[in-house]
């Protein structure tokens, strides 16, 4: 048994209540509907938004660090241009 299973599960929630262009919040990665019905969800449903919450932090870091290198390998070529 996990320890996030013995406890009540707490809102993911980080105080930047900011969404991206998707609508999911820049500090705790939910969508609005898991923001709004935080709430009324059963601890087996926060389980699975903090989960996918997870996941998603973890595509946006996926993404950042390949655009970082897209970036950098774009520099270096323009570097190389005449």
């Amino acid at each position: 048994m996990e320890q996030i299973e013995i406890f009540e599960i707490p809102s993911p929630c980080k105080g930047v209540c900011e969404v991206n262009n998707r609508g999911y919040c820049k500090g705790c990665y939910r969508s609005r509907d898991e923001r709004f019905t935080w709430g009324q969800l059963t601890d087996q449903q926060k389980r699975a938004v903090v989960i996918l919450c997870q996941q998603r932090y973890q595509r946006y870091l996926k993404k950042k660090t390949s655009s970082k290198t897209v970036t950098k390998d774009n520099k270096e070529q323009q570097q190389l241009d005449f």
